[in-house]
């Protein structure tokens, strides 16, 4: 992966937190740095999993693979904020 690649995936991954964070209802208690951190994890796995399942490229929009990292990041989020919680 370039620079470029990576660039891109950390500017997808504060997009795909913040997707995340808004797929779960209700308020969530943690950070933004915390939601961009999920977000950008979530772009790398799902993107790792989406290529795993040969759906990473298509033509034009992946959507498989967008819905693969938001899922991701929603359940990190979620379970952030359950982690968070139990302190």
């Amino acid at each position: 992966m370039e620079i470029s690649g990576i660039i891109s995936a950390i500017l997808i991954g504060i997009v795909i937190g913040v997707l995340g964070r808004l797929v779960i209802p209700g308020r969530q208690h943690i950070g933004v740095l915390w939601t961009i951190l999920v977000g950008i994890a979530a772009a790398f796995v799902g993107t790792a999993i989406a290529v795993a399942f040969d759906v990473a490229d298509t033509k034009g929009i992946d959507w498989i693979e967008l819905a693969i990292q938001v899922g991701l990041a929603a359940v990190g989020v979620a379970g952030l904020e359950r982690a968070k919680g139990r302190r």
